[in-house]
C-alpha cells in the first residue's frame, strides 16, 4: 500500500542514452580464493546461522551493514546511475563509506531473451567492460567487482516483471514455477562464488498474502519453504532471506514488515541454519502509520519493532535483517524515527556483530519518497543521512585480491593532508557543518586527524563519520574506521552539529599518518 513512489525512475535522463544489445550467456566461475585461506578475515566464505547470529565460514559472527542499489528490477534492466558514472567507482565509494554488503533488486524479466539493458554511459571509457553484455552478464561483473573489494551481495527478487511489484510471489504472467526456476538459475549461476551469500526470495509480500493460514495460493510462509528448498537443492550454502507479510491475525503494518507469524509458524527448510528473517520499516515520507502520532513517539517505537519483528532477534529464534528502511529526512518526525531505529539496531562499538543486520534504502538518489545516500548528481554523499548510520556500520570484511580501492603500499612518500570546513546550515540556535579531508601528499594515508579552534562558545553536539574530543573551544576530530585510508588525491568527509550558531568557518589543520 505504500510503494507507488519509491521506485521512481530517472526516465528523462535514461531517454537520452542509447539502448544496447545483449549477447549470449556467460559462465560464472567459482570464487578462486579458497575459503580456508581467507578464514582469518571476518566475513570470509559462505555464511550460516546460529540462533540470532550469522556466522562466516570460520564461525566468526558477522553483520550485514549495507546499501540497496536498485535498477535491475526496472525497465533499465541494470543498476541505476550508470548513465552518470562507472559502476566500479560506485562500488569503490560504497566501500569507502563503510558499507559491506549490496542488496541488488531484480525482476524475472532478466531471464527473458528479449531483455536488453539500457541507459548506460560508455563515453570516456566509463563502464567499458559492460558494453555489449546482457543484464545477467552485467550482474556477473558487479558481483565480481564487489567480491574483489570484499563486499558481499544479496540478490533480491523484487518484482515479477519491470512493470511493478506484486502482492503475491506469482502473477498470471509469472507463475510460481517460473519464480522458482529463476531462483534456482541464479543459485546455480553463483554456486561456488561466496560473494553472493544469499537470496531474498520475494520483496514485500502483502495483502492478500498470509502467514500460516494454510492456503497454498496465499500462504507466504509455505511458498518461502518451497522456494527456499528449491534454491538449497542446487546451492546448499546460500542463506535464505524471508520477508514478512502485511497482516497477521488482523494486525497490519508495512508491506513485508510483519513477521508476527514466525513465533507460531517458523520457516522450516531441508538444510538447517539457513533462514534469515527480513523486515522493512519506513518513516512518514513513505506513508503515515498510527505509531507516528502516538503522544509517546519516539519512545513507543522499540515496542512496535519488538512486536512486528524484533522479538525474533531478542528471543534468539533467528537472525533479523532490516532489508529496507529509509526517509527523505525532511521532517522532525522522520529524523527522530531514524535515530531511534539506528539505536534499536544496536551500535557496533557496543555489541559487535551480535546485532540486527541492515541494508539502507537506498544508494540511489532517484527514490521518490526516500532519496538516497547519494545526492542528485550521483556523486556527492548526503553526509547527514549517511551520518545517522555511522554507529551501526560494520566494516572489516576481507579486502579481496588486488582491490582497486586499496591505497596500496605507502612506498616512502610524503604523508600530508588538507582540510576544508564548510557551514551547511545555521539557524541561530545551532548549525551543521562539514569538513572535507584531502590527501595532499605523495603517498597513501592510513589515518588522519583535524584540529580547529572556534573564536566563540560553540560546542559539538553530534558528529558522524569521525570521532572527536573537545577541550574548551578546540576540537580534534579523527577518522572513523572506514574512512581513514586515503589514496593520493583522495578525499573523505565528516559532518557534525554544533551550538550555538552564528560562528564563521575557522581554519582547520590536518595531520596525516
Amino acid at each position: 500500500m505504500f510503494r507507488s513512489l519509491r521506485r521512481a525512475l530517472c526516465a528523462a535522463a535514461a531517454a537520452l542514452l542509447l539502448m544496447l544489445a545483449g549477447v549470449g550467456a556467460q559462465t560464472v566461475h567459482a570464487d578462486p580464493a579458497d575459503a580456508a585461506d581467507r578464514a582469518a578475515a571476518p566475513g570470509a566464505g559462505y555464511w550460516h546461522t546460529s540462533g540470532r547470529q550469522m556466522l562466516d565460514a570460520a564461525g566468526q559472527p558477522v553483520r550485514i551493514a549495507g546499501i540497496n542499489w536498485f535498477g535491475f528490477e526496472t525497465a533499465n534492466y541494470t543498476p541505476h546511475g550508470l548513465w552518470a558514472r562507472d559502476y566500479k567507482s560506485m562500488i569503490d565509494q560504497m566501500k569507502s563509506l563503510g558499507y559491506n554488503t549490496i542488496r541488488l533488486p531484480y525482476s524475472d524479466d532478466l531471464f527473458k531473451s528479449g531483455t536488453v539493458p539500457n541507459s548506460i554511459d560508455f563515453s570516456g571509457g566509463k563502464n567499458a567492460d559492460l558494453q555489449g553484455l546482457g543484464s545477467l552478464q552485467i550482474m556477473d561483473r558487479i558481483v565480481a567487482y564487489a567480491g574483489q573489494g570484499g563486499l558481499k551481495v544479496v540478490l533480491d527478487r523484487h518484482r515479477p516483471d519491470a512493470a511493478g511489484q506484486s502482492a503475491l510471489w506469482y502473477t498470471s504472467a509469472v507463475p510460481e514455477s517460473t519464480w522458482i526456476a529463476n531462483l534456482k538459475a541464479l543459485a546455480t549461476r553463483y554456486r561456488g562464488n561466496s560473494t553472493v551469500i544469499g537470496i531474498d526470495l520475494h520483496n514485500e509480500p502483502h495483502d492478500p498474502a498470509c502467514w500460516g493460514c494454510g492456503d497454498t495460493t496465499r500462504d507466504w510462509r509455505l511458498a518461502a519453504q518451497r522456494a527456499g528448498n528449491a534454491v538449497l537443492s542446487v546451492n546448499p550454502e546460500l542463506l535464505i532471506f524471508v520477508e514478512g507479510v502485511q497482516t497477521f491475525n488482523g494486525v497490519s503494518g508495512w508491506w513485508g514488515g510483519n513477521l508476527m507469524g514466525v513465533a507460531q509458524y517458523p520457516v522450516q527448510l531441508d538444510v538447517p541454519n539457513r533462514v534469515v528473517y527480513s523486515a522493512h520499516d519506513y518513516a512518514t515520507s513513505v506513508a503515515q502509520q498510527s505509531w507516528f502520532s502516538d503522544p509517546t513517539f519516539p519512545a513507543n517505537m522499540p515496542g512496535i519493532w519488538d512486536k512486528y519483528w524484533g522479538y525474533i532477534f531478542k528471543q534468539n529464534i533467528a537472525p533479523v535483517w532490516v532489508g529496507e528502511f529509509g526517509t527523505t529526512l525532511q521532517s522532525t518526525i522522520d529524523q527522530k524515527w531514524l535515530a531511534a531505529l539506528v539505536s534499536y539496531l544496536r551500535p557496533t562499538s557496543t555489541y559487535g556483530a551480535d546485532s540486527i543486520s541492515w541494508t539502507f534504502w537506498s544508494w540511489n538518489p532517484n527514490s521518490g519518497d526516500t532519496g538516497g545516500i547519494l545526492k542528485d548528481d550521483w556523486t556527492t554523499v548526503d553526509t547527514v543521512k549517511d551520518g545517522y548510520l555511522a554507529s551501526v556500520k560494520a566494516p572489516g570484511f576481507p579486502s579481496g585480491g588486488g582491490d582497486p580501492g586499496d591505497p596500496g603500499d605507502p612506498g616512502g612518500g610524503t604523508a600530508a593532508c588538507t582540510a576544508a570546513y564548510t557551514v551547511s546550515s545555521d539557524w541561530g540556535g545551532g548549525f551543521n557543518a562539514e569538513v572535507k579531508v584531502t590527501n595532499s601528499g605523495t603517498t597513501a594515508l592510513k589515518s588522519w586527524k583535524t584540529t580547529w579552534t572556534w573564536p566563540g562558545t560553540q560546542k559539538v553536539t553530534s558528529m558522524w563519520n569521525a570521532s572527536y574530543t573537545q577541550s574548551g573551544s578546540t576540537v580534534t576530530a579523527a577518522n572513523a574506521d572506514h574512512n581513514g585510508a586515503l589514496a593520493v588525491g583522495g578525499s573523505a568527509s565528516f559532518g557534525f552539529g554544533g551550538a550555538p550558531g552564528g560562528g564563521g568557518a575557522p581554519a582547520v589543520s590536518c595531520t596525516a599518518t
